[in-house]
């Protein structure tokens, strides 16, 4: 598992807060793909655009990686040797409530993107993905994932 290194987004980027200068918080993103080039290139990408990604080969190592960093959103494929993604995802929600999942699937399997969908993924993509639009829906799970830890915060209170 590799960390790419976090940086701000410029001033005035999509990403900055409201447009005064003020850095808007990025999510923590966690890539689990067995391609390691597949994460590799994503990280990049994301890199690029002012996030940080952390990468993982299989579920268990996502799943190690949560339990000692964190994350906020994951972006995981659903094919995987060992774990695959369904599994991870299930222990995902399971033992990471606060954590959103998109799921990636490079098989137009719809069976699949409905269980996905059953076991609390926030999205489901086809491979290869548009990347600007797994951008939005990276952008709209840290939105959902930041929501649900303020009603959790607000229950708590």
């Amino acid at each position: 598992m590799t960390d790419t290194p976090t940086s701000d987004a410029p001033s005035g980027d999509a990403h900055s807060g409201s447009g005064r200068g003020e850095p808007r918080a990025l999510p923590r993103i966690l890539l689990v793909d067995d391609e390691p080039e597949s994460t590799e290139m994503l990280a990049l990408r994301l890199g690029k655009r002012g996030f940080a990604a952390a990468r993982a080969a299989s579920g268990e190592e996502a799943l190690e990686h949560l339990a000692r960093q964190g994350a906020d959103v994951v972006v995981m494929d659903v094919k995987m040797p060992g774990m695959g993604g369904m599994r991870a995802l299930e222990r995902i929600r399971a033992e990471f409530p606060g954590v959103e999942v998109i799921m990636l699937s490079g098989h137009a399997d719809m069976e699949v993107a409905v269980e996905g969908m059953r076991l609390g993924a926030f999205g489901y993509l086809m491979k290869p993905t548009d990347f600007d639009e797994l951008l939005f829906k990276i952008e709209d799970a840290y939105t959902q994932c930041q929501l649900d830890r303020r009603a959790a915060a607000r229950k708590g209170a």
